[in-house]
């Protein structure tokens, strides 16, 4: 190789790596900006009252009680319904359809549905839910956020099943154990830290969704624990409270704010950590 070959290449490699180091510094920098004002303004926020009193009217003292609640009810209740058929979609897709083309045309399908926006996915079960039943209710943004669970869930469980040793299906089968005790007994309680990381991620995605319960739960003033009406959530709080001319609701709605980061935040931190030990064990 000449040296004016090389030293072209060497140049091209130190541009190609500035601008690579400059795009990672410019996309967290505004990262950083985002979690510092959020962290700022929220923590200047939080207080008992914000645990202990519903929200408030306009320039009265007041908390989030009823609409942390309601975030914990509604988010729960999503992750109760999209986890179990996740979890057997995805164990379908690498045990029973994997290189066939139905198991393709689903992947392909989930994917889609994996990165369709919230508010098309709020719109449609606002059609056959919200618009069905007249009105609001907590079990309709439940579902919505399912439906985005859901693509994660199959996604992760997928993946985490295709990793297990084929070794071990092969082990198991010639004992004569039955597919299904294969795959509940042996594959799945294998995969099961990566199965619960996908679960806890999706978890952590809906947990911030403001759109699809736009259409669904909106909001509730009140204290409220019936699935059928419509429920307070933080998202829904803080976009109102946020575009509010009022500066005790703006407070409220830079507190939500930070309380819905730190739970992201710890929630992806416990699922890395699970990863993490699942990998050391198995080193």
């Amino acid at each position: 190789m000449s040296a004016s070959l090389y030293t072209w290449r060497k140049v091209k490699n130190v541009v190609a790596l500035t601008l690579s180091i400059a795009a990672a510094v410019f996309g967290l920098m505004w990262l950083v900006w985002i979690l510092w004002t959020t962290i700022t303004k929220g923590l200047g926020s939080l207080n008992l009252d914000l645990f202990t009193m519903m929200t408030p009217p306009p320039n009265e003292p007041g908390g989030l009680l009823n609409a942390i609640f309601g975030s914990v009810v509604i988010s729960l209740l999503a992750i109760v319904l999209g986890t179990p058929i996740g979890i057997a979609a995805g164990t379908y897709l690498a045990e029973y359809a994997n290189k066939h083309w139905l198991g393709e045309t689903i992947r392909f399908v989930n994917d889609i549905l994996l990165s369709a926006p919230s508010i098309v996915l709020g719109l449609f079960i606002y059609t056959v839910m919200v618009a069905q039943m007249g009105h609001w209710s907590a079990l309709a943004g439940a579902v919505a956020l399912a439906f985005i669970a859901l693509p994660v869930i199959v996604r992760t469980t997928d993946e985490m099943l295709r990793l297990v040793p084929q070794q071990m299906r092969e082990a198991a089968l010639s004992l004569g154990v039955p597919q299904w005790k294969v795959t509940t007994q042996v594959l799945l309680r294998s995969a099961l830290p990566g199965v619960v990381t996908g679960v806890l991620l999706a978890l952590a995605r809906i947990s911030g969704e403001t759109a699809p319960l736009l259409f669904t739960a909106f909001n509730n003033q009140f204290w409220s624990t019936d699935l059928m009406q419509p429920m307070a959530n933080l998202p829904m709080v803080i976009y109102q409270y946020a575009m509010s001319p009022y500066d005790s609701w703006n407070s409220l709605a830079w507190a939500g704010a930070f309380l819905v980061t730190a739970l992201v935040l710890l929630l992806s931190l416990l699922a890395r950590t699970i990863l993490l030990r699942n990998k050391v064990t198995h080193e």
